[in-house]
């Protein structure tokens, strides 16, 4: 849902290549309700779990619901804007009840903040982490590349961290690599029996829950299961159900994932020395991001540093910690919004001439007049 245009905010505009193309919405459906369903279909799938595994549940619920706090997390690009859709979604979704009761209770944290939350809370940060120390957290989810710059401002009697630039949010990800494996099937099977539509979406389902996982880059060939025994079409490399792939064809399926958080990535480090790069979400595990961005990185003195539990759920699990710990005591707003208060001084301007006796000698020895607030 985050590749949307309506509501994030990226640092890239998303192109005309099929792997980065945006499906429209089915008819009738709008991208608030496709969020209100879905944020009802978790909260109602919460709800249950709470109350069938809670002793007393029903009546702990019952009793506490009205004031659950709930947190969004959300990608570095979005800001208020995004943050209104939502509570608009969640209203619909009649898991908070007006507007003042979601003021009161949604909270929202970056994916890149509650990342950072999570991943120190996996690692041994006590053997690399002093005070002064700059690092950057990386969350490499499905549709978005989260990164953040941080430094140690201390580590007693808490642990306090601060953001040393604007955090960079791209649309790359998990799901344009399997969009990008879609375009070359289609093409490579434009001529075959299995070109057509239900067999080309089977493919990229194997390809999604096992090739894509796998892959490190080094192997000749990779093997995607799709069908039966009776599925065979030689001349385009399928036999018994399963169709060949070179590695060279499936590395060209995250080339362009990669390039976008490469260069996202090293648009944050630029100019700053980094000693470690923490790399967590779900696309984070694939063997082949890793061993990139290790080779990229590594050669400029950076350390890519991964959790060796899996890492898919690190923004949720962080969102919690986040709430509970507030390790981050300051961040670098994304924009800022004011208005000039000193102009230089025109007497043929009539407003300026009506406030001629306020004009002065600026710092720079020209004549400037406050500026009309």
């Amino acid at each position: 849902m985050k590749i949307s245009d309506e509501p994030p905010a990226y640092d890239y505009n998303v192109d005309d290549s099929p792997a980065m193309e945006i499906p429209p919405l089915p008819w009738g459906a709008t991208l608030t309700r496709v969020y209100a369903d879905f944020m009802e279909y978790v909260f109602k799938g919460f709800r249950t779990f709470f109350q069938e595994t809670t002793p007393n549940g029903v009546a702990i619920w019952n009793r506490l619901s009205s004031s659950i706090v709930i947190i969004l997390t959300i990608p570095n690009g979005w800001d208020t804007r995004q943050q209104g859709f939502l509570k608009q979604a969640a209203r619909e979704a009649d898991i908070v009840q007006s507007e003042e009761d979601a003021d009161l209770r949604i909270e929202f944290v970056t994916e890149g903040e509650a990342s950072v939350h999570y991943v120190l809370g996996k690692v041994n940060h006590r053997t690399w982490l002093k005070k002064g120390t700059m690092f950057a957290v990386t969350d490499a989810g499905g549709s978005t590349v989260d990164s953040t710059l941080y430094m140690c401002k201390a580590l007693e009697p808490k642990l306090e961290l601060e953001e040393v630039c604007a955090s960079e949010c791209v649309q790359a990800g998990g799901v344009f690599v399997d969009r990008a494996i879609r375009a070359l099937l289609t093409e490579k099977l434009s001529n075959s029996r299995f070109g057509d539509n239900e067999s080309i979406s089977d493919m990229v389902d194997k390809f999604e829950r096992r090739t894509k996982r796998v892959f490190d880059g080094s192997q000749e060939s990779l093997v995607i299961e799709f069908g039966g025994r009776r599925d065979n079409d030689r001349e385009y490399g399928i036999l018994q159900g399963k169709i060949t792939l070179t590695g060279s064809e499936v590395g060209t399926t995250f080339d362009q994932v990669i390039k976008r958080s490469t260069d996202s990535c090293l648009k944050l480090l630029a100019g700053r020395k980094v000693k470690h790069l923490l790399l967590v979400g779900g696309f984070g595990e694939s063997p082949y991001l890793r061993l990139r961005l290790k080779k990229e990185f590594g050669s400029k003195g950076t350390e890519v540093v991964t959790v060796e539990e899996p890492s898919k759920k690190a923004a949720a699990e962080g969102a919690v910690l986040w709430y509970t710990k507030q390790i981050v005591s300051a961040r670098v707003a994304r924009f800022t919004i004011g208005t000039n208060i000193i102009v230089p001084f025109i007497p043929a301007n009539a407003e300026h001439f009506t406030r001629r006796n306020q004009a002065f000698i600026g710092p720079r020895q020209v004549l400037v007049s406050l500026s009309h607030l």
